[in-house]
């Protein structure tokens, strides 16, 4: 591995940094304080222009390089934590209660600073870097809204490049999946509307439980019958709310989950099937059932040549052993995929040590991590921005 040796150099300042943030968690678009250090961090650093309050909390800060080149290449890292109580045990570990960077967007947050410093510093290409702090990734739709507020028309960029560390990865390991990499999701939210009573007399009551218990269990056949199982799918249900006594049949029950698709057309037989068997135990049952279904997070889709791009930078860092193009498809999602839909680009993991997997109270991110991102981050500007590469 050969991680660049300024950024090697402040290394131990970058772990300060993502202590700090793992310390003080803020949820989407509350990241007050977070995109506030970013900002103080990108003036300190020397970069040319930030602009705050992008998408409620968002930052974007532009750095020019040596030559007098007009293309532009745009790093994107996210900044929010989850609503989960930490349990890592570690000696920075949460302040917040009820508030954990369980996914390690402090860590991203970090390697882009660390990226920007060593560009900032260097300049050792032709063009313009455009650093991309982004809200509220974590199924709030902070990407949709930074886009919606003109992140591209006041920023515009050529192509783009975004990150997630991976605890199921060995160290160092970077894996890019070329085309359709992780599912786009769709939330879903059921208000089965019954009929209370009193619960030594059910027969006075249309139970909202048995009835949206039933409905749970027809809502698995979407998958395992209406699906190809050549266009994998994924239907979970998370959530079901219902009652408040020992003695009450409840007059509603609330059922809540997500579908998980790589084809669009899949997603739409899952939103109509659901709608279809919503209706049919509505009128089996003679009560009321409303329906709210959602698209979250869209496809995301890496472009095939600038994922080899992002293979051939990151080889430089860690090893052409560990860097590499995978056909592995992951069904968790990521809403970089909506800038991936106006700006070609590409998205890929880096792997650290631990167990723990993401969203877990215990989880643990490696700050070894920190300047190894950094260095991916640097490295593939000065390859897709080279000097002398003019226009």
């Amino acid at each position: 591995m050969s991680l660049i040796p300024e950024i090697e150099a402040f290394a131990s300042e970058l772990t300060a940094i993502r202590q700090d943030f793992h310390a003080h968690p803020e949820l989407g678009f509350e990241e007050t304080r977070t995109a506030a250090i970013v900002a103080e961090k990108l003036r300190a650093y020397g970069v040319d222009e930030v602009h705050e309050g992008i998408g409620g909390t968002g930052v974007v800060g532009l750095i020019t390089g040596q030559g007098r080149g007009n293309r532009r290449v745009g790093l994107r890292a996210d900044m929010d934590a989850l609503p989960i109580e930490e349990a890592s045990g570690v000696p920075f570990a949460s302040t917040r209660a009820g508030r954990m960077h369980a996914c390690g967007h402090d860590g991203h947050t970090t390697m882009l600073l660390g990226g920007a410093r060593y560009l900032a510093e260097t300049r050792d290409f032709d063009g313009t870097v455009v650093l991309i702090f982004q809200p509220a990734e974590e199924g709030l739709g902070g990407a949709r809204r930074m886009i919606e507020e003109g992140l591209f028309e006041n920023f515009p960029c050529d192509e783009i490049y975004g990150m997630h560390n991976d605890p199921n990865s060995d160290p160092g390991v970077v894996r890019v999946t070329p085309g359709p990499a992780m599912a786009g999701a769709s939330f879903f939210d059921i208000s089965v509307k019954g009929t209370g009573s009193h619960a030594a007399m059910p027969h006075q009551s249309r139970d909202p439980i048995v009835i949206g218990t039933a409905l749970v269990q027809q809502l698995q056949t979407v998958v395992s019958r209406n699906s190809p199982p050549t266009k994998p799918v994924v239907l979970s249900v998370t959530k079901f709310n219902s009652g408040s006594a020992y003695n009450v049949v409840p007059d509603v029950a609330t059922i809540s989950g997500t579908i998980r698709y790589f084809h669009d057309e899949v997603s739409d037989m899952a939103n109509r099937r659901i709608r279809e068997l919503c209706a049919g135990m509505a009128q089996a049952h003679g009560i009321e059932i409303s329906v709210d279904l959602h698209n979250v997070f869209d496809v995301l889709v890496n472009d095939d040549h600038l994922s080899t791009a992002y293979v051939a930078a990151a080889s430089d860092i860690v090893g052409a052993d560990m860097a590499s193009e995978s056909t592995e498809q992951a069904t968790g999602s990521e809403d970089f995929a909506d800038m991936l839909k106006l700006v070609p680009g590409a998205y890929c993991r880096v792997g650290h040590a631990g167990n723990i997997p993401l969203h877990n109270p215990a989880f643990v991110l490696d700050d070894a991590i920190l300047p190894l991102g950094a260095s991916i981050y640097a490295r593939i500007i000065e390859t897709r921005l080279p000097k002398g590469g003019g226009a």
